[in-house]
């Protein structure tokens, strides 16, 4: 089941965070998350775009959300995406469920444009993104530090209106 994230679920969100924070260099965060500042994320985003769960029996499996691309006035109708699962349950098609589930929500917002940012490697995001018809539009090299090495990150966009992706 797809559904609005809520405070309540923040403590389950952090679990599946947290393991990225402290084991992957997915997310440049480097300092695990307690709940209650994940409840403060989800409440920030939640009065602009939407942050959503899956859950399986009670048990939240994946989430996934937007935020503003920029804060300048003119990007207003961009925004960033971002999908986490149980470490387990990658690739097995959850992750495409939850982002098809916010990229019609950020249609029916009204945004433009989907932008993700992949640390790389990471071949499951590419593929996610690409699948989903996002085409990449820009890499920096070495622009994070994490594990003692640095890391490229690439940026992916989705042009909502059928755009070419530049």
């Amino acid at each position: 089941m797809i559904r609005d994230a809520t405070a309540a679920d923040a403590a389950q969100i952090v679990d599946i965070y947290n393991h990225y924070i402290l084991h992957t260099v997915i997310t440049f965060e480097t300092a695990v998350v307690t709940a209650q500042e994940m409840a403060v994320r989800i409440a920030d985003v939640q009065a602009s775009f939407p942050w959503i769960v899956h859950e399986t029996d009670g048990k939240i499996d994946g989430y996934c959300y937007a935020t503003r691309w920029r804060t300048r006035a003119a990007y207003r109708f961009a925004a960033e995406t971002t999908v986490y699962l149980l470490p387990e349950l990658a690739r097995r098609g959850l992750g495409t469920l939850l982002y098809n589930e916010l990229l019609k929500r950020l249609r029916a917002q009204g945004q433009h444009v989907a932008i993700g940012g992949i640390a790389l490697p990471n071949d499951a995001s590419v593929g996610l993104h690409q699948r989903l018809g996002f085409v990449k539009v820009a890499h920096f090299a070495e622009v994070g530090w994490k594990f003692n090495r640095w890391i490229d990150v690439g940026y992916w966009q989705l042009i909502f209106d059928g755009g070419s992706g530049l």
